[in-house]
This record gives C-alpha cells, sequence and structure tokens, in this order.
C-alpha cells in the first residue's frame, strides 16, 4: 500500500504557469504548463490549473467531473438537450458535471481551478452536433 501525503492547493498552483488568452485552438503543448496534475484519483486525476480565455468543448463519458474556482472566475457553459447552460462561478463556488455532458469555459478575466476529472476526456473545437 501506497503512503498519503498531504497535499497544500496554494503550494501546486506554483508549479503552474499562467496561460494568457487560451482558446479552443490552444494545443495541448501550449497549454502544457498551466495544467498539474496533484493526484491520481480513481479511474481520472485531480488538477489544478490557471488561465485566461476560452476552452475546446469537452466531455467524460465514464463519469461526473467535479469544479471548483478557487481564484477568479467563469462560466461553465454545458450543453444539455442542445441548449447551452450558462452557469458563472466565481471564488468558492463548484459544479458537478455530469457523465457525458459537452461543456467548456469562459474565462476572460482569470481563473484558478480544480477539477476532478474522469478519464477519458472527448475534445471538440465546434460545438458537438446533436448533443
Amino acid at each position: 500500500m501506497s503512503k498519503s501525503v498531504a497535499i497544500t492547493i496554494g503550494d501546486e498552483f506554483s508549479r503552474v504557469k499562467f496561460l494568457n488568452g487560451r482558446t479552443p485552438e490552444t494545443t495541448d503543448e501550449e497549454a502544457r504548463d498551466a495544467f498539474a496534475l496533484l493526484s491520481e484519483y480513481r479511474d481520472g486525476g485531480i488538477y489544478v490549473s490557471h488561465y485566461s480565455g476560452f476552452s475546446e468543448w469537452e466531455q467524460h463519458p465514464n463519469g461526473d467531473e467535479f469544479v471548483h474556482v478557487l481564484g477568479g472566475e467563469t462560466t461553465l457553459i454545458l450543453l444539455m438537450d442542445g441548449q447551452e447552460q450558462r452557469n458563472h462561478l466565481a471564488a468558492g463556488q463548484m459544479l458537478v458535471i455530469p457523465q457525458g455532458i459537452w461543456h467548456r469555459f469562459e474565462s476572460p478575466d482569470g481563473v484558478k481551478v480544480m477539477t476532478i476529472t474522469p478519464q477519458p476526456t472527448s475534445h471538440s473545437v465546434d460545438r458537438p452536433v446533436g448533443a
């Protein structure tokens, strides 16, 4: 059995570099330093990230995703029954995204976020059709 170690989230943000102006076309390589894996968890991981801008659409077919805003703010858009459900989240707020729901982040002024993200993750630059 492996040893459990306490994680200090604030310290973990020292490992990430602020990504200014994220777009749906931002590559994994360009965004790599703005994200850090804190721990593996179940079938995915616990991550922190720090960026401004707009993400691509994503969804997780194998489980719900937990999103907690630690600093700044974001609008988390869920695509449900063909309609965009806009959820404004500020520091201290959280949202659970149901399994299989396409979603994206709009964070023009910057956000620090922690997620518990199941894998795999599907991505789409364009709004998914039929979702």
